[in-house]
């Protein structure tokens, strides 16, 4: 093992979650138990020197009803209350009466102190005590003139009873906060517990195991919410992959294609130079050339919307002008009719030669699979505008009307781009229309052939 390895072990668990989260709550509960143990402290004290000040004051009472009916013996009894002492004396500073305990011959404050009223007060000056006392003072009438009666209790018991619950804190609060600690520490490490076998499972998955999944806790609480995002994750993770993975292989095949009639051409020509036909060869390397440079730009739109999709520019476009270059292309071609009648005015905010690209592939679709004849049709409701482009050929089965908007799919097996067509004219154009804020699909209700129904937002529904 090597000499930092115990060092390294320290430093991830004072750095864990665990370790932070068991240090913050033990030390807030020990700030609040040492709070609660000073409040609770200072709150006996206080009521034990309530209680030794009514006794005080109760004693003070019996006291003035004995002066004022001049029954005040030259003893005075404690009356239960042995641990106060009290006095009578006169302004001259005579004592007329003393309770048994208390020793000393002069006057316990000096009877002609201004402090004659009827609060209690605490003070260390008299009995040769080390403890402060409580004291009350009260001047009364008498038949032999004013007296006044001192009354004091021993604050010892006091400071014994508080003197115990501290020394008692002192003890139970941290032992309290130890054993709150350990608990916080195994809670929390069961707790999270869950979270480090998600953390060491996404760990171990590699680009070849996306199929793995997290362990997924019962429950609804936080963790089980994670573990299930966390599946979701990987559930898009894998199936992006997947994605890609088809379409680096489609896009190698459909480039392989091309590349490979290109160069059995050349190969034909140098290999037999007596037979061959340079016009014809030229003809040829130039519409594969035209298919793969087509291709490319295909693969290279596909691959920008892949990485954020682009910047579409955003100016008011007239989409039946965009409809009738389609169909004056289409008609040039002269392999179907075209039929516009459908088409009126529409006009939307939007990237013009992107919205071109996108009719012109769904046109081409059209009128490749088209028996005779290809409709367009335009029309704006409100804040909508929907464009219709159809064909009157075989129609497409219901179950592969979502799968043409993939990329690289062609219904027909058989069918290769020299016959017309990449496979990615429809999902090129399912990403035009849909960064633009609009849908595209296809009509279940239309027969013979397919429809194509695209519906946008006009410029008085973006506003």
């Amino acid at each position: 093992m090597a000499p930092d390895a115990p060092r390294r072990r320290l430093r991830r668990v004072v750095g864990s979650v665990r370790f932070r989260v068991t240090a913050l709550a033990t030390l807030v509960t020990t700030a609040v138990l040492i709070v609660g143990g000073v409040v609770l402290v200072g709150v006996q004290r206080q009521q034990l020197v309530d209680n030794l000040d009514d006794r005080i004051r109760q004693r003070a009472d019996d006291l003035v009803a004995l002066v004022a009916g001049d029954q005040a013996p030259e003893t005075l009894a404690g009356r239960g209350d042995e641990d106060l002492s009290a006095e009578i004396v006169t302004l001259d500073g005579e004592v007329v009466a003393k309770s048994a305990n208390i020793r000393q011959s002069r006057p316990l404050v000096d009877p002609t102190s201004d402090r004659f009223d009827r609060s209690v007060h605490t003070t260390d000056l008299f009995l040769d005590e080390e403890d402060p006392f409580r004291l009350l003072t009260r001047r009364v009438p008498s038949a032999d003139g004013p007296s006044v009666i001192q009354v004091a209790g021993n604050l010892d018991d006091v400071h014994e009873s508080t003197t115990v619950l501290e020394t008692s804190l002192k003890f139970a609060i941290p032992s309290v906060a130890v054993v709150l600690a350990a608990l916080i520490w195994w809670l929390v490490g069961r707790t999270l517990r869950p979270v480090e076998s998600i953390r060491a499972e996404v760990a171990a998955i590699g680009g070849t195991e996306l199929h793995r999944r997290v362990p997924q806790p019962r429950g609804e609480d936080e963790i089980a919410r994670l573990a299930r995002t966390m599946n979701v994750m990987l559930d898009r993770v894998e199936d992006a992959t997947r994605k890609q993975d088809r379409f680096v292989a489609d896009a190698s095949h459909e480039l392989r294609s091309p590349l490979t009639r290109i160069r059995s051409a050349l190969e034909i020509d140098l290999a037999h130079p007596d037979r061959a036909d340079l016009t014809a060869t030229q003809r040829s390397l130039l519409d594969e050339t035209v298919a793969l440079q087509r291709l490319v730009d295909d693969l290279l739109h596909l691959a920008r919307a892949d990485a954020g999709g682009g910047v579409l520019a955003h100016t008011p476009v007239d989409l039946d002008d965009v409809v009738m270059r389609q169909a004056r292309r289409l008609r040039a071609d002269g392999r179907v009719e075209v039929d516009i009648t459908a088409v009126s005015a529409a006009q939307i905010d939007g990237d013009a030669d992107q919205l071109n690209r996108a009719l012109r592939n769904l046109a081409d679709n059209a009128a490749r699979h088209a028996s005779s004849r290809v409709a367009f049709g335009l029309s704006e409701r409100g804040d909508t505008a929907t464009l219709t482009v159809s064909d009157d050929g075989s129609g497409i089965p219901v179950e592969q009307r979502e799968r043409v908007f993939e990329r690289f799919t062609r219904l027909d097996d058989s069918r290769t781009a020299r016959d017309g067509g990449t496979g990615l004219g429809l999902a090129i154009t399912r990403d035009i229309i849909e960064r633009h804020g609009g849908s595209i699909a296809i009509d279940p209700d239309y027969r013979p052939g397919t429809r194509f129904t695209i519906t946008l937002p006009t410029r008085n529904g973006r506003s």
